[in-house]
C-alpha cells in the first residue's frame, strides 16, 4: 500500500513540475518529510529521482538548441566538485543523525529563497541590469555554481528555480528557452552527482524511488500539455506560499 503512495506523490509532483515550471526538489523533499522518511533520506533519494526524471528533458531542449553550453560547463565547473566536497565533508560524520539538523536548517532556507524567487523573479529581473561583460558573466556564473553545489547537495533544492533565477540575473539577454534549457541541462549532472554522493552514505530508499518514477515521469509529460489550460498566475503563489510555510518551519522548529 505504501508503494501506491508513492507513486501518487509522484503523480502530484510532476503534474505541478509540468504546470507551473517550479522545481521537483522544492516540492518532493517537504512531502516525503510529510510522509515520516528522515531528512537524509528524503534528501539522497529526491536528488537521485531528479537526475533521472530530468534527463529526457535535456536530451528534448538540446536537439532543439536551447542550451548555451559555455554557461552551463561554467556553472557545472563550480558545482560539481562543490557537490562533491560536500558528500565528503557528509562522509566524515559518525552517522547521519550528526548532521540531521544542518539538513533540515539549511532546507528551510533554501525552500524560503525558492518561494521568494517565485514571486520576485520577474521583478527582480526587471531591476537589476548588469553591466559586465560575457566573460565576466561566466566567471560569476561559476561562482554561483560553487554556492549553488553545496546548497543543493545538502537540501535537494534549487538546482532549478534558484539555477534559473541566477541566470536570468547574469545574463538578462537571454531567450527564456535558452535559459530554461541551460539551467535543466546544468541541474540533471548536478542531482546525478550528488544523488550518486548520497548512494554511498546510504542515504536511498530504492523502493521509494522507484515509485516517485513511476508517478511523475508521465505526469510531468501531462502536466506539459495542462500548462496552457491552468492559470498558473494563480498557481505559482499559492505554492510559493506553501513553500515559505515549509521554509519557516524547517528553519526555526
Amino acid at each position: 500500500m505504501d508503494f501506491i503512495w508513492y507513486i501518487v506523490a509522484g503523480v502530484g509532483v510532476g503534474l505541478a513540475v509540468g504546470i507551473t515550471g517550479v522545481g521537483g526538489g522544492s516540492l518532493m523533499t517537504p512531502l516525503l518529510l510529510m510522509f515520516g522518511f528522515p531528512p537524509h533520506i528524503a534528501i539522497g533519494t529526491d536528488l537521485l529521482y531528479a537526475g533521472i526524471a530530468k534527463s529526457t528533458g535535456v536530451y528534448m531542449h538540446a536537439r532543439r538548441g536551447n542550451v548555451n553550453w559555455p554557461i552551463m560547463l561554467a556553472m557545472a565547473a563550480g558545482s560539481l566538485p562543490a557537490s562533491l566536497a560536500t558528500i565528503y565533508v557528509l562522509s566524515t560524520f559518525e552517522g547521519a543523525h550528526h548532521y540531521q539538523d544542518l539538513l533540515t536548517g539549511t532546507l528551510g532556507l533554501m525552500l524560503l529563497l525558492t518561494a521568494l524567487v517565485i514571486v520576485f523573479r520577474k521583478r527582480l529581473h526587471d531591476i537589476l541590469n548588469p553591466n559586465f561583460s560575457p566573460r565576466q558573466g561566466r566567471l560569476y556564473i561559476f561562482i554561483c555554481g560553487l554556492v549553488l553545489g553545496v546548497l543543493v547537495t545538502l537540501t535537494s533544492v534549487g538546482a532549478g528555480a534558484l539555477g534559473t533565477a541566477m541566470m536570468m540575473l547574469l545574463f538578462p539577454a537571454m531567450l527564456a528557452k535558452n535559459v530554461v534549457g541551460t539551467d535543466l541541462a546544468h541541474a540533471v549532472p548536478l542531482t546525478l552527482v550528488a544523488g550518486i554522493g548520497h548512494i554511498f552514505l546510504g542515504n536511498i530508499d530504492y523502493y521509494l524511488l522507484a515509485g516517485l518514477l513511476l508517478g511523475s515521469i508521465p505526469a510531468i509529460y501531462i502536466g506539459t500539455h495542462l500548462a496552457t489550460f491552468v492559470p498558473n498566475k494563480l498557481l505559482q503563489p499559492v505554492l510559493a506560499s506553501a513553500l515559505g510555510a515549509f521554509g519557516v518551519k524547517y528553519l526555526f522548529f
